[in-house]
């Protein structure tokens, strides 16, 4: 019979509904039972789109004599990591403390009132490779708590006292030394000869490839445009990126980016979406354009939901097997690629024979047309024209398939993130579609995950969840919004922001500095998290300090510049220590560094006037574009600034400004 996970909106919580394991969800119900019996919980981590999620559920929870053992001396707990980051934060640090590393599945052994004791992350059913079948384990954590909890108690207590402890707020901003040594810091850690950084497994590290990006242009980050260049070719040469329909998986397992772990996760996708678009615009180079419009076009076709809003995940999984959907046998290849095509785009795809994933082939950019053109004698668009004839034919193959498994959820701080994304595609790009998708967007989250004033974290099978939105959810949705509003000039989406900007304080403020991963209203956690590591999607203080330092431009408010700086002050100490983890907190700080632009664009041109705007990545320019200046009351940005019968573009440091510009050559000259 189904268990206490069957009402759940979460898919990954119901692929366990049907378990002989007792499930609960993370709540007081488990907690109230765990204290009333005196039993250990056993807490359980993972996401619908986790490969060893799922191989440790086959082995182990759909196994009637494991789950007995479960039921008999546990209150088992299932959580689904992307609905709860909270639960998961407070419980990975105790895994990382306890074993030295982390990741999912995740299981943690936790007294009554929450206390973490013992920990791991995926246990097989029997001992194998030197790790212990879950059966042994929960036979000895279970004989630890009958014949020694004094001691068990003592541990979980010295443990407790040691997660979320902050670092102490930094006295000032981080100016260019910091800055400096952030970037030497990057620098360091790159992998020179496959681009990206550090070696296997190999993700993306977006929020670092964009601080890079934004300080491309200082004197003192000479080689950092080369460094995001260069990873970018490498990923989307590689396996990571999907070269039949487009899209990124969420890392690769080796150096040289050639096999994923093969699940797509909108997060990646919209910020790699986002930073191959800017890095075309600032590099020129046209396969960075294709990238990022395939990446955007795969999350419209495969993880977009009818109405507007964007799913969370498709799974590594189809039909049981790990990359199933996405490898093709060598015979496979050339059934479909046809006698005169196979060869030549063979060679640019690397198949083989003996393949490169378990027997079969996953496709990468081994070598380019033009190399395969001069070994063959033939024309290097003859190439090119026979690989993009085998990519239809095998994206319309691979149609066939059975897709991977949808995680249909739809999460707010991740569709933020998108809606950014499309929405400065299409203004950059001048494309009316993705601005369509990103007010459709837009609109989905604010008619369905705001429940009495309050943005919920997540929405599935028809229902909002009864999970408050967390800092990440505010702040990435209010900066999505504000991206729609530059782009587009409609004042619902700023007040939108502004209203979710000023719940921050309200519910998120830590009196130490900074802000709280969850808001006011949440409990049942030992410790209240603070989230200010990229991880790999920007931080929520990170995104806060961003959301508040737009809005002290669009305002001139200082309280919201007050709130922006203190948010990355709170950080300060990070990215002094580990500046690969707080990227997006090095570029917001940057940002503030080198002075923020406000723009207002007013006047019937207005728009037009307004791309020159978009031509460059400009992640410090606030744009308030307006037919007639008549939105003021909403922007005080775009006070006083209408002038009939004419087209003037007021750039300002500080709500002090130059000269209006009148055409696009002034406008470019003043953003520089």
């Amino acid at each position: 019979m189904p268990n206490r996970l069957a009402a759940a909106t979460s898919p990954y919580l119901l692929q366990h509904a049907d378990n002989p394991v007792d499930w609960y969800p993370w709540g007081d119900e488990a907690l109230r039972r765990a204290a009333a019996e005196q039993r250990p919980i056993l807490l359980s981590v993972g996401y619908s789109a986790c490969h060893w999620c799922h191989v440790m559920a086959h082995e182990s929870f759909e196994d009637p004599e494991t789950a007995a053992d479960m039921n008999r001396w546990f209150v088992s707990v299932k959580v689904d990591r992307e609905e709860r980051p909270d639960v998961d934060a407070v419980y990975m640090e105790a895994v990382q403390a306890l074993t030295g590393r982390g990741g999912w599945p995740m299981t943690v052994f936790l007294t009554p009132d929450g206390a973490p004791f013992y920990a791991g992350t995926y246990f097989p059913k029997e001992d194998r490779h030197g790790m212990p079948g879950f059966r042994r384990v929960l036979a000895a954590v279970a004989d630890a708590w009958e014949q020694r909890r004094g001691e068990v108690e003592d541990q979980a207590g010295r443990l407790a006292g040691t997660i979320g402890r902050a670092l102490p707020v930094a006295d000032d901003l981080p100016g260019t030394p910091v800055l400096e040594a952030a970037y030497r810091a990057l620098a360091g850690a790159v992998d020179t000869v496959h681009g990206g950084f550090g070696s296997a497994p190999k993700f993306p590290q977006q929020p670092a490839l964009d601080f890079l990006l934004r300080i491309s242009g200082e004197p003192w980050a000479e080689g950092a445009g080369v460094i995001v260049r260069d990873a970018l070719v490498a990923m989307a040469a590689g396996g990571i990126y999907d070269q039949i329909g487009g899209g990124f998986a969420r890392y690769a397992v080796d150096r040289e980016w050639r096999i994923p772990h093969f699940e797509k996760m909108l997060y990646d996708n919209a910020q790699l979406a986002r930073l191959y678009l800017w890095a075309w615009r600032e590099s020129g180079i046209e396969a960075f354009r294709r990238v990022a419009t395939e990446t955007l076009e795969y999350l419209l076709r495969d993880l977009r939901h009818p109405d507007g809003a964007f799913f969370s995940a498709e799974d590594a999984d189809s039909e049981g097997e790990e990359g199933r959907f996405y490898v093709w046998s060598h015979t496979e290849f050339h059934e479909v690629a046809g006698p005169e095509d196979g060869p030549p785009a063979a060679a640019v795809f690397g198949v083989t024979k003996a393949g490169n994933f378990e027997g079969a082939n996953h496709l990468y950019r081994a070598r380019t047309p033009e190399d395969v053109a001069a070994e063959r004698g033939a024309a290097p668009e003859e190439v090119a024209r026979a690989v993009e004839r085998t990519r239809a034919r095998l994206f319309e193959r691979r149609a066939g398939r059975v897709r991977p498994g949808l995680d249909d959820k739809v999460i707010a701080g991740w569709n933020g993130l998108a809606l950014r994304a499309f929405a400065e595609a299409g203004a950059a790009l001048g494309e009316p579609r993705y601005l369509d998708a990103a007010r459709s967007c837009a609109a989905f989250l604010l008619d369905r995950l705001v429940v009495d004033g309050r943005l919920r974290r997540s929405w599935g099978k028809g229902r909002v969840s009864g999970v408050g939105g967390f800092l990440e959810d505010h702040a990435a949705v209010a900066v999505g919004l504000l991206a729609l509003y530059a782009a587009t000039g409609e004042v619902e989406w700023f007040e939108a922001a502004r209203r979710l900007g000023d719940e921050i304080p309200a519910r998120f403020s830590d009196p130490d500095g900074g802000f709280f991963s969850t808001g006011d209203d949440a409990g049942g956690l030992i410790v209240r998290p603070r989230d200010l590591m990229d991880n790999p999607s920007p931080s929520g203080n990170s995104l806060a300090a961003e959301a508040f330092l737009f809005l002290a431009l669009y305002t001139g408010e200082p309280a919201y510049r007050d709130a922006a700086e203190e948010a990355v002050r709170s950080g300060g100490l990070l990215v002094e220590r580990y500046p690969q983890g707080a990227g997006h907190l090095l570029g917001v700080a940057h940002t503030l560094g080198r002075g923020p632009l406000e723009v207002a664009v007013v006047g019937g041109e207005a728009f037009d006037l307004a791309r020159v705007i978009w031509e460059r990545y400009r992640p410090h320019v606030a744009a308030a574009p307006s037919l007639d200046g008549s939105e003021s009351a909403a922007v005080p940005l775009l006070s006083d600034r209408f002038v009939a019968g004419r087209t003037l573009a007021y750039v300002c440091r500080d709500f002090v400004c130059g000269l209006p510009a009148d055409g696009p050559e002034a406008l470019r000259a003043q953003l520089g």
